[in-house]
Protein backbone atom coordinates (compact mmCIF):
# COMPACT_ATOMS: atom_id res chain seq x y z
CA UNK A 1 0.00 0.00 0.00
CA UNK A 2 1.28 3.58 -0.95
CA UNK A 3 0.82 5.77 1.86
CA UNK A 4 0.07 9.64 1.12
CA UNK A 5 0.82 11.43 3.80
CA UNK A 6 -1.98 14.43 4.15
CA UNK A 7 -0.66 15.90 7.09
CA UNK A 8 -1.58 19.44 6.51
CA UNK A 9 -5.56 18.42 6.39
CA UNK A 10 -4.49 16.27 9.90
CA UNK A 11 -3.48 19.51 11.71
CA UNK A 12 -6.00 21.59 10.47
CA UNK A 13 -8.65 19.25 11.27
CA UNK A 14 -7.62 18.81 15.40
CA UNK A 15 -7.18 22.35 15.30
CA UNK A 16 -10.46 22.49 14.76
CA UNK A 17 -11.52 19.53 17.02
CA UNK A 18 -9.41 21.20 19.69
CA UNK A 19 -11.42 24.93 19.59
CA UNK A 20 -8.63 26.76 18.32
CA UNK A 21 -10.34 27.74 15.01
CA UNK A 22 -12.74 30.91 15.87
CA UNK A 23 -16.41 29.50 15.01
CA UNK A 24 -15.95 26.51 14.36
CA UNK A 25 -18.28 23.63 15.40
CA UNK A 26 -16.01 20.89 15.56
CA UNK A 27 -15.67 20.82 19.63
CA UNK A 28 -19.25 19.69 19.49
CA UNK A 29 -18.72 17.29 17.20
CA UNK A 30 -16.67 16.57 13.34
CA UNK A 31 -18.77 14.60 11.08
CA UNK A 32 -16.99 13.81 7.96
CA UNK A 33 -17.96 11.90 4.49
CA UNK A 34 -16.20 10.52 2.25
CA UNK A 35 -17.11 7.71 -0.80
CA UNK A 36 -16.22 4.26 0.43
CA UNK A 37 -12.43 2.95 -1.05
CA UNK A 38 -11.34 7.02 -1.39
CA UNK A 39 -8.60 6.81 1.47
CA UNK A 40 -10.92 7.99 4.18
CA UNK A 41 -9.87 5.02 6.85
CA UNK A 42 -6.48 5.32 5.91
CA UNK A 43 -5.94 8.74 6.79
CA UNK A 44 -8.17 8.75 10.32
CA UNK A 45 -6.05 5.73 11.17
CA UNK A 46 -2.50 6.68 9.58
CA UNK A 47 -2.53 10.64 9.66
CA UNK A 48 -5.20 12.01 12.06
CA UNK A 49 -4.86 9.58 14.84
CA UNK A 50 -0.52 9.73 15.40
CA UNK A 51 -1.51 13.78 15.03
CA UNK A 52 -3.65 13.79 17.82
CA UNK A 53 -1.24 11.96 19.71
CA UNK A 54 2.05 14.33 19.24
CA UNK A 55 -1.03 17.14 19.93
CA UNK A 56 -1.29 15.61 23.46
CA UNK A 57 -4.45 13.63 23.23
CA UNK A 58 -5.73 10.22 23.65
CA UNK A 59 -7.21 8.88 19.83
CA UNK A 60 -9.53 6.10 20.14
CA UNK A 61 -10.55 4.69 16.99
CA UNK A 62 -13.54 2.01 15.92
CA UNK A 63 -14.42 0.95 12.50
CA UNK A 64 -18.33 0.13 13.30
CA UNK A 65 -18.20 -2.18 9.99
CA UNK A 66 -15.06 -4.16 11.06
CA UNK A 67 -17.73 -6.91 12.10
CA UNK A 68 -20.95 -6.14 11.05
CA UNK A 69 -22.49 -9.36 13.27
CA UNK A 70 -21.77 -7.22 16.48
CA UNK A 71 -24.06 -4.49 17.91
CA UNK A 72 -22.29 -1.13 16.73
CA UNK A 73 -22.79 -0.43 20.67
CA UNK A 74 -20.30 -3.09 21.57
CA UNK A 75 -17.59 -2.00 19.17
CA UNK A 76 -17.47 1.44 20.49
CA UNK A 77 -17.60 0.38 24.24
CA UNK A 78 -14.96 -2.74 23.35
CA UNK A 79 -13.03 0.51 21.68
CA UNK A 80 -12.88 2.45 25.16
CA UNK A 81 -12.52 -0.03 27.02
CA UNK A 82 -9.28 -1.49 25.28
CA UNK A 83 -8.15 2.10 25.38
CA UNK A 84 -8.77 2.14 29.43
CA UNK A 85 -6.82 -1.11 29.56
CA UNK A 86 -3.65 0.45 27.64
CA UNK A 87 -4.17 3.80 29.36
CA UNK A 88 -3.84 2.52 32.71
CA UNK A 89 -1.22 -0.09 32.09
CA UNK A 90 -3.46 -3.90 33.08
CA UNK A 91 -1.89 -7.01 33.34
CA UNK A 92 2.28 -6.71 34.93
CA UNK A 93 1.66 -3.47 35.81
CA UNK A 94 -1.32 -4.07 38.34
CA UNK A 95 -1.79 -5.62 41.16
CA UNK A 96 -5.05 -8.31 40.99
CA UNK A 97 -6.08 -8.21 44.80
CA UNK A 98 -8.60 -5.67 44.16
CA UNK A 99 -11.68 -7.70 43.34
CA UNK A 100 -12.60 -6.47 40.24
CA UNK A 101 -11.24 -2.74 41.12
CA UNK A 102 -8.50 -1.78 39.48
CA UNK A 103 -6.06 1.73 39.57
CA UNK A 104 -3.77 3.48 36.94
CA UNK A 105 0.08 3.24 38.66
CA UNK A 106 0.64 6.67 40.52
CA UNK A 107 -2.63 7.98 39.98
CA UNK A 108 -5.40 8.04 42.20
CA UNK A 109 -8.46 7.12 40.14
CA UNK A 110 -10.09 3.08 40.43
CA UNK A 111 -12.20 1.42 38.10
CA UNK A 112 -12.62 -1.47 36.68
CA UNK A 113 -12.37 -0.54 32.31
CA UNK A 114 -14.44 -3.91 32.02
CA UNK A 115 -17.50 -1.89 33.82
CA UNK A 116 -17.56 0.31 30.78
CA UNK A 117 -20.94 0.12 29.53
CA UNK A 118 -22.24 -2.58 31.57
CA UNK A 119 -26.06 -2.49 32.72
CA UNK A 120 -24.56 -2.53 36.56
CA UNK A 121 -21.25 -1.18 35.73
CA UNK A 122 -20.26 2.39 34.28
CA UNK A 123 -22.35 4.01 31.83
CA UNK A 124 -20.33 4.94 29.01
CA UNK A 125 -20.65 8.84 30.01
CA UNK A 126 -18.79 8.11 33.23
CA UNK A 127 -16.37 5.21 31.73
CA UNK A 128 -15.04 8.00 29.34
CA UNK A 129 -14.48 10.92 32.47
CA UNK A 130 -13.13 8.34 34.03
CA UNK A 131 -10.43 7.59 31.72
CA UNK A 132 -9.83 11.12 30.89
CA UNK A 133 -8.92 11.48 34.64
CA UNK A 134 -6.65 8.65 34.16
CA UNK A 135 -5.14 9.75 30.86
CA UNK A 136 -4.49 13.09 32.10
CA UNK A 137 -5.30 14.14 28.36
CA UNK A 138 -8.35 15.37 26.38
CA UNK A 139 -9.71 12.28 24.90
CA UNK A 140 -10.69 12.07 20.56
CA UNK A 141 -13.25 9.09 19.55
CA UNK A 142 -12.81 8.16 16.10
CA UNK A 143 -16.27 6.22 15.22
CA UNK A 144 -15.49 5.28 11.56
CA UNK A 145 -18.77 4.34 9.36
CA UNK A 146 -20.90 6.09 12.29
CA UNK A 147 -24.06 6.03 10.48
CA UNK A 148 -24.19 2.06 11.08
CA UNK A 149 -24.26 2.53 14.49
CA UNK A 150 -28.39 3.69 14.14
CA UNK A 151 -28.83 0.97 12.99
CA UNK A 152 -29.65 -0.84 15.86
CA UNK A 153 -31.02 0.41 19.42
CA UNK A 154 -28.26 -0.27 21.14
CA UNK A 155 -26.14 2.06 18.25
CA UNK A 156 -29.07 4.51 18.28
CA UNK A 157 -28.42 4.39 22.59
CA UNK A 158 -24.58 4.95 21.91
CA UNK A 159 -24.70 7.89 19.70
CA UNK A 160 -27.21 9.37 22.57
CA UNK A 161 -24.62 8.53 25.22
CA UNK A 162 -21.65 10.10 23.43
CA UNK A 163 -23.64 13.42 23.15
CA UNK A 164 -23.62 13.82 26.55
CA UNK A 165 -20.37 12.75 27.84
CA UNK A 166 -19.71 15.47 25.24
CA UNK A 167 -21.56 17.85 27.43
CA UNK A 168 -20.62 17.01 30.25
CA UNK A 169 -16.83 17.13 29.50
CA UNK A 170 -16.76 20.20 27.27
CA UNK A 171 -17.22 23.67 28.30
CA UNK A 172 -16.50 26.94 27.11
CA UNK A 173 -12.53 27.28 26.00
CA UNK A 174 -12.39 23.51 27.74
CA UNK A 175 -12.20 20.54 25.40
CA UNK A 176 -11.94 16.88 27.10
CA UNK A 177 -13.82 15.02 24.99
CA UNK A 178 -13.61 15.37 20.50
CA UNK A 179 -15.29 13.60 18.74
CA UNK A 180 -15.54 12.32 14.81
CA UNK A 181 -17.71 10.99 13.03
CA UNK A 182 -17.20 9.64 9.33
CA UNK A 183 -19.38 7.75 6.92
CA UNK A 184 -19.02 6.69 3.41
CA UNK A 185 -22.47 8.22 3.07
CA UNK A 186 -23.23 11.53 3.76
CA UNK A 187 -27.28 10.71 3.59
CA UNK A 188 -27.19 8.19 6.14
CA UNK A 189 -25.10 10.64 7.82
CA UNK A 190 -27.73 12.78 7.98
CA UNK A 191 -29.43 10.83 10.34
CA UNK A 192 -27.17 11.61 13.34
CA UNK A 193 -27.91 15.73 13.03
CA UNK A 194 -31.15 16.47 10.90
CA UNK A 195 -33.33 16.43 12.87
CA UNK A 196 -34.67 16.65 16.42
CA UNK A 197 -34.97 13.15 17.33
CA UNK A 198 -30.48 12.93 16.04
CA UNK A 199 -28.55 12.62 18.75
CA UNK A 200 -25.84 14.93 17.58
CA UNK A 201 -29.14 17.57 15.99
CA UNK A 202 -27.31 20.79 14.79
CA UNK A 203 -24.20 19.88 13.76
CA UNK A 204 -23.34 19.75 9.88
CA UNK A 205 -21.81 17.08 7.78
CA UNK A 206 -18.89 17.98 5.94
CA UNK A 207 -17.09 16.39 2.64
CA UNK A 208 -13.88 14.90 3.31
CA UNK A 209 -11.53 16.09 0.41
CA UNK A 210 -10.53 13.78 -1.46
CA UNK A 211 -7.34 12.90 -2.93
CA UNK A 212 -6.43 14.71 -6.13
CA UNK A 213 -2.92 15.85 -7.93
CA UNK A 214 -0.61 15.77 -4.56
CA UNK A 215 -1.75 11.94 -4.27
CA UNK A 216 -1.70 11.27 -7.92
CA UNK A 217 2.20 13.37 -8.32
CA UNK A 218 3.30 11.20 -5.07
CA UNK A 219 2.32 7.57 -6.90
CA UNK A 220 3.98 8.95 -9.86
CA UNK A 221 7.56 9.91 -8.03
CA UNK A 222 6.90 6.70 -7.28
CA UNK A 223 6.56 4.65 -10.30
CA UNK A 224 9.43 6.77 -11.90
CA UNK A 225 11.88 5.94 -8.84
CA UNK A 226 10.93 1.90 -9.44
CA UNK A 227 10.57 1.76 -12.99
CA UNK A 228 13.10 4.27 -14.67
CA UNK A 229 12.71 2.18 -17.94
CA UNK A 230 9.35 3.35 -18.25
CA UNK A 231 10.34 6.83 -19.33
CA UNK A 232 8.39 10.10 -19.04
CA UNK A 233 5.43 9.44 -16.81
CA UNK A 234 3.22 12.29 -16.59
CA UNK A 235 1.17 13.14 -13.02
CA UNK A 236 -0.79 15.18 -15.25
CA UNK A 237 -2.06 12.59 -17.58
CA UNK A 238 -2.30 10.17 -14.79
CA UNK A 239 -4.85 12.57 -13.16
CA UNK A 240 -8.06 12.06 -15.19
CA UNK A 241 -7.85 8.23 -14.58
CA UNK A 242 -7.22 8.85 -11.11
CA UNK A 243 -10.55 10.64 -11.32
CA UNK A 244 -12.30 8.17 -13.53
CA UNK A 245 -11.35 5.46 -10.56
CA UNK A 246 -13.64 7.76 -8.02
CA UNK A 247 -10.34 9.18 -6.33
CA UNK A 248 -9.85 5.31 -5.23
CA UNK A 249 -6.31 4.58 -4.75
CA UNK A 250 -6.62 0.90 -5.06
CA UNK A 251 -8.08 0.62 -7.60
CA UNK A 252 -5.90 3.37 -9.42
CA UNK A 253 -2.54 1.67 -7.89
CA UNK A 254 -3.86 -2.08 -9.46
CA UNK A 255 -4.30 -0.26 -12.72
CA UNK A 256 -1.16 0.95 -12.34
CA UNK A 257 0.55 -2.47 -11.89
CA UNK A 258 -1.20 -3.71 -14.60
CA UNK A 259 -0.04 -0.84 -17.26
CA UNK A 260 3.45 -1.51 -15.85
CA UNK A 261 3.21 -5.20 -17.02
CA UNK A 262 1.64 -3.93 -20.35
CA UNK A 263 4.49 -1.76 -21.21
CA UNK A 264 7.34 -4.02 -20.51
CA UNK A 265 4.90 -5.54 -24.16
CA UNK A 266 5.42 -2.68 -25.92
CA UNK A 267 1.88 -0.56 -24.85
CA UNK A 268 1.88 2.83 -23.79
CA UNK A 269 1.54 3.32 -19.87
CA UNK A 270 -0.30 6.42 -19.79
CA UNK A 271 -2.85 5.42 -22.54
CA UNK A 272 -3.16 1.87 -20.63
CA UNK A 273 -4.17 3.17 -17.13
CA UNK A 274 -6.98 5.33 -19.19
CA UNK A 275 -7.92 2.36 -20.88
CA UNK A 276 -8.50 0.48 -17.71
CA UNK A 277 -10.30 3.30 -15.95
CA UNK A 278 -12.91 3.83 -18.44
CA UNK A 279 -13.63 0.02 -19.06
CA UNK A 280 -14.18 -0.06 -14.86
CA UNK A 281 -16.56 3.16 -14.68
CA UNK A 282 -18.64 1.33 -17.91
CA UNK A 283 -18.20 -2.55 -16.18
CA UNK A 284 -20.14 -0.58 -12.62
CA UNK A 285 -22.38 1.53 -14.49
CA UNK A 286 -23.41 -1.70 -16.40
CA UNK A 287 -24.05 -3.99 -13.35
CA UNK A 288 -25.82 -1.34 -11.71
CA UNK A 289 -27.52 -1.02 -14.55
CA UNK A 290 -28.27 -5.01 -14.87
CA UNK A 291 -29.40 -5.02 -11.58
CA UNK A 292 -31.78 -2.23 -11.67
CA UNK A 293 -33.52 -3.72 -14.63
CA UNK A 294 -33.73 -7.01 -12.95
CA UNK A 295 -35.76 -6.29 -10.44
CA UNK A 296 -39.60 -6.40 -10.04
CA UNK A 297 -41.99 -3.13 -10.95
CA UNK A 298 -42.53 -2.41 -7.60
CA UNK A 299 -38.86 -2.26 -6.05
CA UNK A 300 -37.47 -0.83 -9.16
CA UNK A 301 -40.07 2.29 -8.63
CA UNK A 302 -39.34 2.55 -5.11
CA UNK A 303 -35.40 2.35 -6.02
CA UNK A 304 -36.12 5.19 -8.72
CA UNK A 305 -37.85 7.23 -6.20
CA UNK A 306 -35.39 6.91 -3.42
CA UNK A 307 -32.73 8.22 -6.37
CA UNK A 308 -34.82 10.88 -7.34
CA UNK A 309 -35.43 12.09 -3.54
CA UNK A 310 -31.56 12.92 -2.96
CA UNK A 311 -32.13 11.59 0.48
CA UNK A 312 -35.51 12.86 1.46
CA UNK A 313 -37.45 9.49 0.53
CA UNK A 314 -40.79 9.60 2.42
CA UNK A 315 -41.72 5.84 0.81
CA UNK A 316 -45.46 5.78 2.84
CA UNK A 317 -46.90 8.83 1.95
CA UNK A 318 -49.33 10.19 -0.67
CA UNK A 319 -46.92 11.76 -3.24
CA UNK A 320 -44.69 8.16 -3.02
CA UNK A 321 -47.79 5.84 -3.22
CA UNK A 322 -48.69 7.67 -6.35
CA UNK A 323 -45.01 7.39 -7.99
CA UNK A 324 -45.46 3.67 -7.81
CA UNK A 325 -48.81 3.45 -8.99
CA UNK A 326 -47.85 5.81 -11.95
CA UNK A 327 -44.53 3.46 -13.40
CA UNK A 328 -45.77 -0.12 -12.25
CA UNK A 329 -49.71 0.43 -13.86
CA UNK A 330 -51.69 -0.39 -10.42
CA UNK A 331 -52.17 0.74 -6.73
CA UNK A 332 -49.81 0.32 -4.03
CA UNK A 333 -50.28 0.13 -0.16
CA UNK A 334 -48.27 0.98 2.38
CA UNK A 335 -47.92 -2.74 3.41
CA UNK A 336 -46.76 -3.77 0.04
CA UNK A 337 -44.00 -0.62 -0.20
CA UNK A 338 -42.62 -2.08 2.96
CA UNK A 339 -42.45 -5.65 2.44
CA UNK A 340 -40.88 -4.62 -1.76
CA UNK A 341 -38.29 -2.35 0.93
CA UNK A 342 -37.51 -5.29 2.74
CA UNK A 343 -36.77 -7.63 -0.13
CA UNK A 344 -34.69 -4.58 -1.33
CA UNK A 345 -32.41 -4.52 1.79
CA UNK A 346 -32.47 -8.03 2.83
CA UNK A 347 -31.15 -9.51 -0.70
CA UNK A 348 -27.19 -10.49 -1.38
CA UNK A 349 -25.76 -7.56 -1.78
CA UNK A 350 -28.67 -5.26 -0.14
CA UNK A 351 -30.04 -1.75 -2.44
CA UNK A 352 -31.32 -0.13 0.65
CA UNK A 353 -30.10 1.23 3.90
CA UNK A 354 -32.71 1.21 6.75
CA UNK A 355 -31.88 2.78 10.30
CA UNK A 356 -33.29 2.07 13.81
CA UNK A 357 -36.04 4.99 13.14
CA UNK A 358 -37.27 3.76 10.19
CA UNK A 359 -35.38 6.23 7.29
CA UNK A 360 -34.14 4.70 4.14
CA UNK A 361 -31.14 5.49 2.09
CA UNK A 362 -29.40 3.91 -1.02
CA UNK A 363 -26.81 1.19 0.59
CA UNK A 364 -24.39 2.36 -1.94
CA UNK A 365 -23.99 5.75 -2.72
CA UNK A 366 -22.36 4.50 -6.30
CA UNK A 367 -25.80 4.18 -7.29
CA UNK A 368 -26.30 7.73 -7.41
CA UNK A 369 -23.84 8.69 -9.33
CA UNK A 370 -24.82 6.32 -11.89
CA UNK A 371 -28.25 8.26 -11.76
CA UNK A 372 -26.71 11.08 -12.12
CA UNK A 373 -24.92 10.44 -14.59
CA UNK A 374 -27.66 8.63 -16.97
CA UNK A 375 -29.83 11.45 -15.83
CA UNK A 376 -27.54 14.21 -17.13
CA UNK A 377 -27.39 12.40 -20.53
CA UNK A 378 -31.04 12.28 -20.88
CA UNK A 379 -30.92 8.37 -20.47
CA UNK A 380 -33.20 7.88 -17.54
CA UNK A 381 -34.90 5.53 -17.12
CA UNK A 382 -32.53 3.05 -18.45
CA UNK A 383 -34.56 0.41 -21.30
CA UNK A 384 -34.54 -3.22 -21.04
Amino acid sequence: MIHFPRTSLARELVDALSGDISLSDAPNGLFLAAPRRTGKSTFLRFDLCPELDRRGALPIYVDLWSDKGRDPAELITGAIRDAAVKTMGLGQKLKKSMKGKVAAMGVGVSFDPDAIGRRDGLSLPEGLVRLHEVAKRPICLIVDEAQHALTTKGGANAMSALKSARDQMNGPGSVALMLVMSGSDRDKLLRLVNSNAAPFFGSHISRMPLLGLPYVEHVTAEVRRTYPELGKVSAEELLTPFELFGARPQFFVDAINEAIRDAKSGRSFDETVLSLAKNAEEMAYEQMEATYMALPGLERAILWAMLESGGGFRPYDAKALAFYRKKTGKAVTAAQTQAALARLREREGPLVWKSARGEYAIEDAAMARWFEALRDLKRWPPSS
